[in-house]
């Protein structure tokens, strides 16, 4: 097994599952990045600047609006042409997106076109999107041998921490390098600029991959289904509704710790970006280990579903430190409990690499999968930077760790209720 997992085709596929993703959620991360530091008072009217933040932050989620729907168009023809060409379709979507980012007008500038034109290529970062984690994880599950998947499956998730940590990191420098009103002025604006580079990489890497062995067969057996969303719904409703609500648990949790945490960390806490930006960075990496050894559990003592059932019970627990350690007055324990909420995460999203796949078979899998997560990232990601901020503002810290521990619970229930899907 070992052999076949360090064969040089096994790792140039992990590498393309792991590098692909990383420059897609680089590019998903800068746009949330500077939503929480700068884009309310660059892209929209000067009303407050609680009324800004929440405006920055519903952009935000018009990525998740635009998610199903590219999960819809790229699990089409993911689930009937192939996983290769499509990864690369998504890649150029959502990179193509981000750059042009770099150099749209200000509301000062051009008036109500800002915010339109910023959603609008949000909305582009969001389809892309929608369609690559689903066909990263198959890529690598998809060729795993047996007792493999989940470490297979963690690679697309290791994407995460991996392009969280240049973006913020590359925001970091800046914010050293640059003095605040540079920063304002045209920095932020750097890293969406750079997007275009690491899409020319990631093109490189995926141009030279096969298709996947698991496609390949289910295809030379049956004819793909016409319209892969149709037979889904006919077949699979139950596996697509609980795996949507198994996966709440890891976005209400990675965009309570990142998104919400900066901006409330800098403009109610009172810290600068720098501090936030460091702490965040720090904390991300405890993220890369919860999904390291949620995988090894996963595929060493229990499952996948096992692993997610305790990751999903920790994030209720969590809920209930959100106060008395986001609240504390102390960086020290700001970031360690974002190192918790972090490392908790990755017991809730390691093991979805593995465990969302098996649920579908192989000739809708990249739709039902697709579907499921993107979904998911609109009930417990999309709403939680705009509603956190919500609940802060009007009831405080308590209220936000109450939202965490419900939707959590959301998913604890999803789970119990599931199978452990398909051994294939």
């Amino acid at each position: 097994m070992a052999t076949i997992a360090n064969a040089p085709s096994t790792q140039r596929v992990l590498a393309a599952s792991l590098v692909g993703t990383a420059i897609e959620f680089y590019d998903f991360y800068v746009y949330a990045t500077a939503a929480s530091l700068v884009f309310g008072e660059l892209f929209f009217p000067s009303v407050s600047k609680s009324a800004q933040q929440l405006a920055a932050f519903a952009s935000l989620g018009v990525a998740f609006i635009a998610r199903p729907l590219g999960s819809i168009f790229f699990g089409h023809f993911g689930d009937r042409i192939g996983r290769k060409s499509t990864l690369v379709a998504s890649l150029l979507t959502m990179g193509i997106s981000t750059t042009l980012v770099a150099f749209l007008p200000t509301y000062a500038n051009a008036g109500w076109w800002a915010p339109l034109l910023l959603c609008l290529l949000r909305f582009g970062q969001g389809f892309g999107l929608g369609g690559e984690w689903g066909g990263a994880a198959l890529l690598a599950v998809e060729h795993a041998p047996p007792g493999w998947r989940a470490r297979f499956g963690m690679f697309p998730q290791l994407g995460a921490p991996a392009g969280f940590l240049v973006a913020n990191g590359f925001f970091l420098l800046l914010g050293l390098w640059l003095t605040p009103e540079d920063f304002r002025a045209w920095g932020w604006r750097v890293p969406f600029a750079v997007s275009a580079l690491l899409v020319m990489v990631g093109l490189w890497i995926r141009l030279k991959l096969a298709e996947t062995p698991q496609f390949a067969a289910a295809r030379a057996s049956a004819e793909p289904p016409r319209v892969p969303l149709v037979t889904l719904f006919k077949t699979q409703a139950g596996p697509l509704i609980g795996g949507t609500l198994g996966a709440i648990a890891c976005f209400v949790l990675y965009y309570l710790a990142t998104a919400f945490a900066l901006g409330y960390g800098v403009k109610t806490l009172g810290y600068t970006m720098q501090q936030m930006l460091m702490v965040q960075l720090g904390a991300i990496l405890m993220m890369a280990v919860g999904i390291w050894i949620a995988a090894w559990a996963a595929d060493k003592h229990w499952d996948e579903r096992r692993v997610l059932l305790g990751g999903s019970f920790a994030a209720i627990l969590l809920g209930f430190l959100v106060k008395p350690m986001m609240g504390s007055g102390s960086l020290l324990e700001l970031f360690l409990f974002l190192a918790l909420a972090l490392f908790v995460m990755g017991f809730t999203y390691g093991p979805l690499g593995g465990w969302l796949p098996s649920l579908f078979p192989p000739l809708v899998r990249y739709t039902g999968v697709s579907m499921a997560f993107n979904v998911a990232g609109i009930l417990g990601g999309g709403l939680t930077p705009f509603a956190a901020q919500a609940l802060a503002t009007s009831g405080g810290l308590w209220a936000v760790g109450f939202y965490c521990s419900a939707l959590a619970a959301i998913s604890l229930v999803a789970l119990l209720v599931l199978g452990r899907g398909r051994k294939a």
